[in-house]
């Protein structure tokens, strides 16, 4: 009996020495972080639109893929969601009137990817579905989901054009570039009209075409000077703000009339 567990205690042995080596040798995962250099950004109502830079950097990162250039990274900054109700004009009796809509349930209002290539040279169309990056892999979910999904399909394209015309959904190719092998500096666009409240800046890490890691942070934009003392006084004295504001349009109509009356 003795000898049998002398026997199994050395095969053991035997074994751990081929494995354990193997075992300290298997590369440590690759992972990704960002930082933002300011949690919070004010703007007035004269804001025109600005760039936002976000600093990442890659850790346990592959010095020969990194040469390679088979790192890709793609950065979104991605604003608070809301619903949206998407409209279609048609022509009735020579008047174009709203006749149908379709209501969208936590839709992103703002939008904004940067990128080391084209969105078609780092992965596959897959990839961007199952992970629901990009502004054309957002899923709009909506209200009635007893539409036919032509309607809804249809509806989706329009919300996504519409967010597109107007700067809130954007795309920078090249706007995520690599200042060292681990070191990154990636550039998103702030639209004029970009909505106050949270946004999450997401960055994802890319392997040859595999997806890695991902990481996230929180940006604060708040509108600030007299703009946010109404913006404020709206939300917490919305009964007062609506009465004054009613007085104020009385009163502005009377005077204007006493000013341009005819004798």
């Amino acid at each position: 009996m003795a000898d049998a567990k002398a026997f199994v205690a050395a095969a053991w042995l035997t074994l751990s020495a081929f494995t354990l080596p193997g075992m300290a040798q298997t590369p440590p995962t690759e992972n990704i972080q960002i930082g933002l250099s300011t949690d919070n950004v004010s703007i007035t109502a004269g804001f025109s639109g600005a760039d936002l830079t976000i600093f990442g950097s890659l850790e346990n990162a592959d010095p020969l893929v990194a040469r390679q250039g088979r790192y890709d990274v793609i950065v979104v900054l991605e604003g608070p969601a809301r619903p949206v109700v998407v409209r279609r004009k048609d022509r009735l009796l020579g008047i174009w009137i709203n006749l149908e809509s379709e209501t969208f349930e936590n839709v992103p209002v703002s939008y904004s990817v940067a990128t080391t290539r084209p969105l078609q040279d780092v992965t596959d169309p897959n990839s961007y579905k199952q992970l629901s990056l990009g502004a054309s892999n957002l899923y709009m979910q909506p209200a009635d989901a007893g539409d036919s999904p032509a309607t809804i399909q249809e509806f989706t394209a329009a919300l996504r054009e519409r967010k597109a015309a107007t700067g809130l959904y954007s795309e920078n190719v090249g706007g995520v570039q690599f200042l060292s092998q681990n070191l990154f500096r990636a550039t998103v666009r702030l639209a004029p009209n970009v909505p106050v409240g949270t946004h999450k800046a997401r960055a994802f890490l890319f392997k040859s075409g595999l997806f890695i890691k991902e990481s996230s942070a929180q940006l604060e934009i708040r509108k600030s000077g007299f703009e946010q003392s109404i913006f404020r006084v709206a939300h917490d004295y919305s009964f007062l703000y609506g009465v004054f504001a009613v007085s104020l349009a009385m009163l502005t109509g009377w005077l204007g009339r006493l000013v341009f009356r005819k004798d």
